[in-house]
């Protein structure tokens, strides 16, 4: 169920430093299905390092399918997704991507370090105390870092889940795929995470953004795709 919110944070390092994994994406064509009906087709876009691509549509139109595909935790039934690395080879998207999806991912009956610090370990990162208080920090939920996860308002449950983004090393080291991340969050921590998004791009992510809240990020580059 963790692996279903944020995907791979492996092999960061190379012989020079840090790398940033993933520079552009492209999607060729591509379609998907749902019981056997097509939910979208002939979806093409290319997106380069820095922009934040906003997907449109209405409800049903297949955002968050599309997001699943990106991530790798859905297959498209036509089409291709290609992650593409500065040297231009090609990277998963368990190298290259992260998703938060609506659903929060996380056991209740754990504490939100216990949370972040199994999360992270299926995720294959170094989760120090240091590190997860700082994700925690980012968002002004630190207070709750031993609290039990279903103790939390929905508000508080949403920004501890979305500290799982904020796990690594140094800001931009993935492409962030966020489906509706704005949802039961009041519009102080909107105004946060809004930053935050800013930031990963101003470090060369892509970020990839489902919302139907008008919250405003300030984006180096800025791309819409309508479903």
């Amino acid at each position: 169920m963790y692996c279903g919110y944020c995907v791979g944070l492996g092999g960061l390092q190379g012989a020079r430093g840090f790398v940033n994994p993933c520079s552009s994406l492209r999607l060729e064509a591509l379609a998907a299905e749902r019981g056997g009906k097509a939910v979208f087709t002939d979806v093409s876009v290319n997106v380069e390092a820095r922009t934040l691509l906003r997907v449109l549509g209405p409800n049903g139109a297949g955002k968050t399918t599309l997001l699943r595909i990106l991530a790798g935790l859905g297959a498209p039934s036509a089409g291709s997704v290609q992650w593409r690395a500065p040297d231009d080879s090609e990277r998963s998207p368990n190298e290259a991507a992260m998703f938060a999806g609506h659903a929060n991912a996380m056991n209740e009956a754990l504490t939100v370090a216990e949370n972040l610090s199994y999360a992270a370990a299926l995720a294959g990162i170094d989760c120090t105390p240091m590190n997860l208080r700082r994700a925690l920090t980012q968002l002004g939920v630190e207070k709750l870092i031993n609290r039990r996860f279903g103790s939390l308002s929905q508000g508080q449950r949403k920004r501890a889940s979305l500290a799982r983004l904020l796990l690594r090393a140094q800001a931009g080291e993935r492409a962030w795929l966020l489906d509706e991340p704005f949802v039961a969050l009041d519009t102080d921590t909107q105004a946060q995470l809004a930053a935050l998004i800013g930031e990963e791009l101003a470090a060369g992510a892509i970020v990839v953004l489902t919302s139907h809240q008008a919250v405003a990020i300030n984006a180096p580059k800025m791309q819409e795709l309508m479903l």
